[in-house]
């Protein structure tokens, strides 16, 4: 029986949502996209991104309904559109993933023990997928620990922030003279903030009564990030101004320093560990699943395909994963992952939303989903195209190597 283990309801899936947003966002995307979208620029660029990850979620909603199985959009890329579309989606999120992944990792490292990062990102990959091969109850439990302490790290910061002194609400204003493309630009990058969502799509097989489950964990779980990253993004601002904040590497730390409890730096950079192992841990098991299903159609190798007998969790694809993230730890710092990851996974929302397009209308709901999905398509293309040059090249790069795999892949076999 190679069928995974439905254990999972709306708080567990919920709490998965908020393990893989909770994070990045917070502790890393705040400084460049400011420095791309000035102070104001920031806040507008949120609410954007936000938007176009709700049209997401939307159709993802849909879709994991109707295809309760891992996957994502790999799955309804195949069933909805063609193959080649399933296949271009789970290829650039496993990628995309994977160097989130390892840019995760090291920032654990950083985080904790500045001079030996890459030993302790190793350590942290090891750890993670340790928990993760032990179920996915496991993993759920363990979520919810790591996110209780992210939220009382982040409350701090946002007390400390508003009461301690230093806000200044005219710090908020100013597109910075970056203009449409700057927002555009930010927008693209803090998607990569939002894109956790889907986990819960991805973990489609797990999910008890999917069709009730996922359509009220995802939106649930995004409106709570949202919430939580326009307060932050306000009292960071508010507190640092736009120029202190872009060239911050650690902003939250910064926010206390600057509101006079520079005491409290520790503990939000215990606190970003946490959050960040919180995101590796439900990424490695999304990133882990979405391989599962490419393994199940010969995409990938079939002996990836394999699901423990004991854990029912798709172990053997957890492991290769976490093999090639610590090598990537080991070799690389993994420059502009952020924005590599923002590329490739735009794309899969892309076909995602495509994908929901085919569905036709659905009378059970009251927005327009059809509209939706459309704007959800051309917000991701016009995002993705909006990106650092660099970034756009590379996830492009590394999407046309994987179609370029799939076609002779098949030339092979019809051959044969």
């Amino acid at each position: 029986m190679d069928q995974l283990a439905r254990r999972l309801g709306v708080p567990d899936a919920v709490v998965i949502g908020l393990g893989s947003m909770l994070g990045a966002g917070v502790f890393v995307v705040f400084a460049p996209a400011t420095a791309a979208a000035g102070g104001g620029g920031l806040l507008v660029a949120l609410v954007l991104a936000g938007f176009v990850a709700f049209c997401n979620a939307t159709s993802s909603a849909r879709l994991a309904a109707r295809y309760p199985e891992s996957g994502g959009t790999y799955v309804y890329g195949r069933e909805r559109l063609s193959p080649f579309a399933g296949f271009i989606a789970g290829w650039g999120f496993v990628i995309g993933k994977t160097a989130s992944c390892a840019a995760g990792a090291l920032t654990i490292g950083a985080y904790l023990w500045p001079g030996h990062a890459r030993p302790v990102a190793v350590l942290a990959v090891i750890a993670v997928t340790a928990v993760n091969v032990r179920g996915i109850g496991k993993t759920a439990a363990a979520t919810r620990a790591l996110v209780t302490v992210t939220l009382a790290v982040l409350a701090t910061v946002a007390v400390a922030g508003l009461l301690a002194g230093g806000f200044a609400a005219s710090r908020l204003g100013g597109l910075g003279g970056t203009g449409d493309r700057g927002v555009l630009t930010a927008a693209g990058l803090l998607f990569f903030a939002f894109a956790g969502y889907a986990r819960i799509a991805t973990l489609g097989e797990e999910v008890r009564d999917p069709r009730r489950t996922i359509p009220r964990a995802i939106p649930l779980a995004l409106g709570l990030v949202l919430l939580i990253y326009l307060t932050l993004a306000a009292i960071s601002l508010g507190v640092l101004g736009s120029e202190r904040l872009a060239a911050s590497t650690a902003p939250l730390a910064d926010v206390v320093t600057a509101a006079g409890l520079p005491g409290l730096a520790w503990v939000v950079r215990a606190g970003a560990a946490v959050a960040v192992t919180g995101v590796l841990l439900s990424l490695l098991a999304g990133v882990g699943r979405t391989l599962l299903a490419m393994a199940r159609r010969r995409d990938m190798p079939a002996a990836l395909a394999a699901v423990h007998p004991t854990y029912r969790v798709p172990a053997r694809a957890e492991i290769a994963i976490a093999a090639v993230v610590i090598l990537v730890v080991s070799l690389g710092d993994v420059r502009g992952a952020i924005g590599f990851s923002s590329s490739t996974v735009l794309v899969y929302y892309a076909i995602a939303n495509a994908s929901a397009l085919t569905l036709g209308r659905d009378p059970d709901r009251k927005i327009p989903v059809q509209l939706i999905a459309a704007l959800g398509l051309v917000g991701c293309v016009v995002l993705a195209v909006s990106l650092p040059v660099t970034s756009v090249l590379a996830g492009f790069g590394v999407l046309a190597l994987g179609a370029l795999w799939y076609a002779v892949r098949h030339t092979v076999d019809a051959r044969r």
